[in-house]
């Protein structure tokens, strides 16, 4: 079980260092990141202990090609909720944590209530989902779907730069 983060100190310059270099690599050992910002391997290890104890580093884990994962297919679909009707976002926020293929999701303001980044096998497998997500959460109103054509850039890397 992962430990219960606690209250981040602020991040000082090497923090900041380690992290840039450890969100393009998580693999980097101790001594590489060592030799690269002028800390021991030891300081190095005990920062990343630190920061993973606070919860900054919530996960590291492998970033996976989609096509050989069989899953070439990238939609971004809005979907619009009855109302503001917080029960369907618990609702759906609950949904969309048990569905492997929904990546990312954002509450958000504008035309749509939800945006939700969704990566499929095909268009009938997307097909399936939405037809489910309907049929278990009736309070989505519409579903309106963008297919990716081109990834131009993906990325999760948070800039870590002084404020």
């Amino acid at each position: 079980m992962p430990a219960t983060p606690t209250a981040p100190d602020p991040l000082d310059a090497f923090d900041r260092r380690i992290l840039t270099l450890v969100q393009r690599d998580c693999q980097l050992k101790a001594e590489a990141i060592a030799s690269q910002i002028g800390l021991s391997a030891s300081a190095v290890q005990r920062r990343l202990k630190r920061l993973r104890a606070q919860g900054v580093i919530r996960a590291e884990i492998a970033v996976l090609d989609r096509a050989a994962a069989g899953r070439s297919l990238t939609l971004v679909a809005g979907l619009e909720i009855e109302r503001d009707n917080y029960p369907a976002l618990a609702a759906f926020r609950a949904w969309a944590d048990r569905e492997e293929a929904i990546q990312q999701v954002y509450y958000v303001t504008g035309q749509v209530d939800l945006v939700a980044i969704v990566m499929a096998r095909d268009m009938a497998a997307y097909d399936a989902l939405c037809a489910r997500l309907m049929a278990e959460i009736p309070m989505i109103r519409r579903i309106n779907t963008q297919v990716v054509i081109e990834a131009m850039k993906v990325g999760l890397q948070v800039p870590v730069e002084a404020p």
